[in-house]
This record gives C-alpha cells, structure tokens and sequence, in this order.
C-alpha cells in the first residue's frame, strides 16, 4: 500500500480509502446499500487494516447514521488505535423532517457534528466534509463554521463533494484572504466510464493542491464485470435497479471491449483494471472502495499492485478520451505556439518597408 498526503497537508492517507457506505441498513434506498452487518463490517476493516488502509470514509446520512456507529463500534471491537487511523465523515443531507434540517448552514453544521462524533465514538474527525452543494447558505456563513470546529479541535481537515471548480475556487480564496481554514479535498465521481472532472476540477485540484477523493470509482457496478452489451442488468447487482451516476452506456460498453483482453493479460478482474487506471493518475489522492464481502475487498486491494505497459495504458487513455469541448479545443489551438516555438498555426505579420 502506498500513501500520499491529504492534499496540502501533512497527513498521510492509503491510497485506498474503505467507503462505509454499504454498512448496517435504513429505509429508502439504503435499505438496499446498507447489508452489512456488525460482524461484517468487523472482518472488512480488519481486513483493511492488515493491507495497510488507514482511511475510513462515512457520512451522517448513510443508513441514517447506523453506518457511522457500526464504523466507530468496529474500530472499538477490534481495539484499533485511533491515531493509526483517518476518520471522514460528512455533513449536508437530510437527517429529519425539519427545514434545517439539511444544508451547509451554520445551524445545521454545529447541530450535526457532536451527533457524528458521539457515533463515531470519537473525540474528533479528521476530515470533515460538506456533502453537497448548498445554493442557499452564503460560503462565508460554511467557512466561518468550519474554521470554529477545526479551531475547538472537533475536526482536523475540511473538504467538500460535489462541488461546481468555480466554487471551490472562490471558497479557497475567501478561506486565503479571511484566514479561514481552507478546503484541503474534493470528493467526486471520477472513473474511466465518467473522465468529465478532466475538463475544468481536475486543472484547479492540481493548481490549488488540493486533494481528490474518488467515489464510484467503478461507476456504480458498470465496470465490475457483470456488465456487458449483452448483459446489461445482471440480477446480482445494485445498479440493476438504480441506475447510478449517469453514464454513457455505448461509450462505456466500448471502453469494456479495450478492458477485457488487458484484464485478460494480468489475469484479473475488469475492476482491477478500472481502479489500477486511476491510481495511475497523479491528481488522485485516494481511491474509496465499498466491498460488502471479503473476496470484493481482497480484488479491490490487488488493484495496488497492478503495473500497465505503456501500450496498455495508452489503449484504456484513447478509448475512454473525453469528446473535443469549447474553450478546451481552443485553447489549445492558441497554446500550441506558446508551448512549441517550432509551431506557427498562424504566419506572423511582414514587415513593412
């Protein structure tokens, strides 16, 4: 396993983050996600543990908070020390019936954190993170709350998920010029199946430093095998019934026909090969996985040692490239004499006499 620092940080995090999601139950659709038992979630961690993960990823509103409990009582029941390990969890989804009940407000902020923390079994979080975008709270009023919990020590790091790259940017710049604590990640959709953070995040992230955390790395199920031209609902999967994130399915089903005989070479999994392709990316910080059984977790983990040719990766590279976009094409078509003088797309004016 290896590590990188959390963003511009210090701290150090596994490359691999164990996503807590699937853990426990709920109603809606978490009913569905959230089948993993105390015992389960005991062994998966564990098993994380012993494989070098040290980053565990959660959320108030999985399983209607269940799941930060059963992530808090397994690190209790397998006697883990708590500075051995990174706790995120996140704050923004509805958790009642209330109108404050949701949000990046102020209010609901300070009203969630202790519940997260009594949960969790903590003293602190490590990275905390806001869930949503929230068009209605000013940035200032969310800044302002998290620099006070970062301040009291409730909560070390803070990050966002799901955010539109023109808001991060003003975000990081009031957290610059107020010295507020800034956001030190990004928690977002990003797979081989769905490269459209490549366009305008990915450039900012790298620019600012800041961390990227990877959900869906396996675009909900689509790249796990199962799915094929021919198989398009398996009936032992999730995504079967909720067809999640959005994706382009004959773009996906093309970058499946590139998989497969690569998958074939390394004798692995497609999964393998999807998350191999994004631990190849220098932009990324870590990779959350949600296994809800051994074997799943054993495969996901194996990803970490799994090394392309150079001809492999240009192959999985040009079958999953994004389609030419306005400014990208064009700024391109201007840089290319400022990054090659030996280039000249347009002849430079004569001189007059």
């Amino acid at each position: 396993m290896q590590y990188k620092t959390l963003g511009d940080t210090g701290l150090l995090v596994s490359q691999l983050c164990f996503g807590c999601m699937t853990f426990h139950g709920g109603t809606g659709m978490f009913k569905a996600i959230g089948t993993v038992d105390q015992p389960t979630a005991d062994s998966l961690v564990q098993s994380s543990i012993n494989a070098g993960i040290n980053f565990f990823d959660t959320a108030d509103v999985y399983s209607e908070g269940e799941s930060e409990k059963t992530l808090g009582q397994s690190l209790k029941n397998l006697n883990i020390a708590r500075k051995d390990v990174v706790i995120a969890t996140k704050v923004y989804g509805r958790v009642g019936p209330g109108r404050n009940d949701i949000g990046a407000s102020r209010g609901h902020i300070m009203d969630s954190i202790d519940g997260s923390l009594r949960r969790l079994q903590t003293d602190h979080i490590d990275l905390y993170q806001i869930h949503g975008n929230d068009s209605i709270t000013p940035l200032d009023e969310t800044l302002r709350a998290l620099d006070d919990l970062v301040t009291s020590g409730k909560v070390r790091y803070i990050g966002i998920s799901n955010w539109q790259a023109w808001k991060i940017a003003k975000a990081l710049t009031i957290s610059h010029f107020r010295n507020l604590a800034r956001f030190d990640t990004l928690q977002a959709y990003y797979s081989i199946a769905g490269r459209d953070l490549e366009r305008e995040i990915v450039p900012l992230l790298e620019a600012e430093k800041t961390g990227l955390l990877v959900w869906s790395p396996l675009a909900g199920g689509l790249l796990s095998g199962k799915f094929s031209r021919e198989n398009q609902k398996p009936a032992d999967s999730r995504r079967s019934n909720f067809d999640f994130p959005l994706v382009d399915k004959e773009r996906t089903w093309r970058i499946l026909d590139v998989i497969a005989p690569i998958a074939k070479a390394h004798n692995c999994s497609a999964a393998r090969i999807s998350l191999a392709w994004l631990l190849a990316k220098p932009v990324v910080t870590s990779i959350i996985i949600g296994a809800k059984r051994l074997d799943q977790l054993e495969d996901n983990i194996a990803a970490t040692e799994l090394q392309f040719t150079p001809d492999e990766l240009k192959q999985l590279d040009d079958v999953s490239a994004l389609p030419p976009e306005y400014p990208g094409w064009m700024l391109q078509t201007q840089g290319s004499n400022r990054l090659d003088p030996s280039v000249q797309r347009f002849a430079p004016p004569t001189e007059k006499k």
